[in-house]
């Protein structure tokens, strides 16, 4: 089965909730997106978002374009406009819960094409396990999406090891996903905001994971990292060089680079060469194809992409979906 585990969702009811529940920070988020972005970046992005709504919103329109795709399968996840992170916990709570509950209605709509990912509000660490349950127990989700921090909780966040301990428990998907870079107005032109941010931010944050030892406590997480995990997998000799040189560097047991094949990756990497080099260094075993549907910088065709890498036969299959369906056997239901 072909499977793009990389798709997105909006939720503007939910969205509108939020904006009267707490007006005022809303609009200081959207200052600080107007800085992060630039105008003309938001402008533009205004313009793409508002041609792809039903896309974004409606279960038809969805199934149609991965029919168009050659897709037969989507992890559906919502647009990371929907983190909050600045929320504070009582409205952050209502909005996890809230996602969760959408996410779940959207994707029952096609049970047999469509797979859903929930959200924990990873500001309020101490409720992340409440949510993931709520997620994968409570509606049945098949995991949950994280930003690469929020406020001032890093991956490497010792509250954070409950969550990691359930995640691993539970052996569902934890879909790391970047919404924003904290490199600010450096980036707020040229769509530098997304082309460079993104891709440090899944650096930095997988960084984390990987130094603090993270996976050194919970082996069997299932962290599935968007955009090919950044520049990470690119740069990952620095990584090893300052693990064998740096004292303050060896909170984890082993190199950095052999974690990234105790990750997984998606092929949202715009590039063949990359592909095949994401593929080296972390495993065919490890990449899943992705496309971060419907949004301009995803790819139009995820399949395509995956085939002009020029893959073995049987890699190209499981890149395509093999791997994601064999991550989606051995998560916990009950």
């Amino acid at each position: 089965m072909t499977t793009d585990v990389h798709a997105h969702l909006l939720l503007p009811a939910m969205h509108a909730e939020v904006e009267r529940r707490a007006p005022e920070l809303v609009a200081e988020a959207a200052e600080l997106e107007r800085r992060r972005n630039g105008v003309a970046s938001l402008q533009a992005s205004g313009a793409m978002i508002g041609a792809r709504i039903p896309k974004l919103t409606d279960v038809r329109a969805r199934l149609a374009a991965m029919d168009e795709q050659g897709v037969q399968r989507q992890w559906v996840s919502v647009s990371p406009n929907h983190f909050y992170p600045w929320a504070p916990e009582g409205l952050a709570a209502w909005v996890a819960m809230e996602t969760n509950r959408l996410i779940a209605e959207h994707v029952a709509q096609a049970p047999d094409r469509l797979v859903g990912l929930g959200v924990v509000p990873l500001q309020h660490p101490h409720r992340a396990v409440e949510y993931l349950d709520d997620a994968v127990l409570g509606r049945g989700l098949a995991g949950v999406e994280i930003s690469s921090f929020a406020g001032d909780v890093e991956l490497s966040d010792e509250r954070l090891e409950p969550f990691w301990a359930r995640a691993a428990e539970l052996g569902c998907i934890v879909f790391l996903h970047p919404f924003g870079c904290s490199l600010d107005e450096r980036l707020d032109r040229f769509y530098l905001s997304n082309t460079v941010g993104q891709p440090t931010e899944n650096a930095v944050a997988l960084s984390h994971v990987i130094f603090s030892g993270v996976l050194d406590r919970h082996p069997d997480l299932k962290i599935v990292a968007a955009h090919g995990g950044g520049y990470l997998p690119f740069a990952i000799g620095r990584s090893d060089h300052a693990w064998h040189v740096r004292p303050e560097a060896r909170r984890c047991e082993h190199a950095p680079s052999t974690y990234l094949r105790k990750l997984w990756f998606d092929t949202v990497v715009h590039d063949p060469v990359a592909l095949r080099h994401l593929i080296e260094v972390a495993g065919g075993e490890r990449v899943l194809m992705g496309s971060d549907f419907p949004f301009d910088m995803g790819l139009e065709d995820p399949v395509a992409a995956v085939q002009s890498a020029g893959l073995p036969e049987d890699l190209t299959r499981l890149v395509l979906g093999g791997n994601a369906e064999a991550l989606l056997r051995s998560k916990v239901t009950a």
